[in-house]
């Protein structure tokens, strides 16, 4: 069974809401005695509900699949950047992998072309991504989880980053406000992130250009905390500017 169609038939439940077999069979190009099959088998994973000709996504997995298309929003810049980000890693060293989806693409480059690295995380596909890997050891932060961000915050990961340091951070960014900081939609994340850059000698941030000029209502930190950005090919003149007047090095990815 192709992996790749029951993934779209997932991501189009989840974006679509109940739909029909037709549709889908039309959607994914394939049979309909095929679309009954994909969905007997993902009614048995417990992924979706089916209905009376058709088929609808299960509320416990709405967040999974939220996470997953955030994912691949600007995939190829993001895994771009990952790329370029990817060139800082030196073997030996303690780093942390923050919980942005960008960040996680360096997980999967890492996966590529490994090297000796301890690699702490609150990002629970950091860890799936770099699960059995005889060069890299993987320490997943305790917390609470958010199921929607596949993350880990909360008092028990602040306490946990409070006894560390990493040589080098890769922090990922919901918003790089108008005035110069980073900040998240969720409040718990954000005073995790603000205390990862105070344990970091090296700190990366990696944001698409899509994130520059964005607004969010819980502020981590101010961009002169970062060592470097790095961002895609599509930056605007006036923030390329802005980054050279705080004397902060940028790399944009073509």
């Amino acid at each position: 069974m192709p992996p790749d169609r029951l993934t779209q038939i997932r991501r189009y439940l989840y974006l679509n809401g109940m739909t029909g077999i037709h549709e889908l069979a039309e959607k994914v190009d394939a049979s309909l005695a095929t679309i009954r099959r994909d969905l007997q088998r993902l009614e048995e994973q417990g992924v979706i509900i089916r209905t009376h000709g058709g088929a609808a996504i299960a509320e416990t997995v709405g967040m999974e699949i939220a996470f997953e298309a955030r994912e691949h929003q600007r995939l190829e810049d993001k895994r771009a950047i990952a790329d370029a980000a990817f060139a800082q890693l030196r073997p030996g060293s303690a780093v942390f992998f923050d919980a942005g989806t960008t960040v996680l693409q360096m997980a999967h480059r890492l996966r590529l072309d490994p090297m000796p690295l301890t690699v702490f995380s609150n990002n629970i596909a950091v860890a799936e991504a770099l699960m059995g890997m005889d060069q890299v050891q993987v320490i997943l932060l305790g917390g609470r989880v958010r199921a929607g961000n596949r993350s880990v915050v909360g008092v028990l990961s602040e306490q946990v980053i409070d006894g560390l340091w990493f040589d080098q951070l890769y922090l990922g960014a919901s918003a790089v406000q108008p005035d110069n900081t980073i900040a998240t939609p969720d409040s718990d994340e954000a005073r995790l992130n603000a205390a990862m850059l105070k344990h970091a000698t090296e700190r990366y941030l990696l944001a698409d250009s899509s994130k520059f000029n964005r607004h969010s209502t819980y502020r981590v930190g101010k961009l002169d905390q970062v060592s470097r950005v790095f961002t895609d090919s599509g930056l605007d003149e006036e923030w390329i500017g802005r980054l050279a007047q705080l004397n902060i090095p940028l790399t944009r990815a073509p």
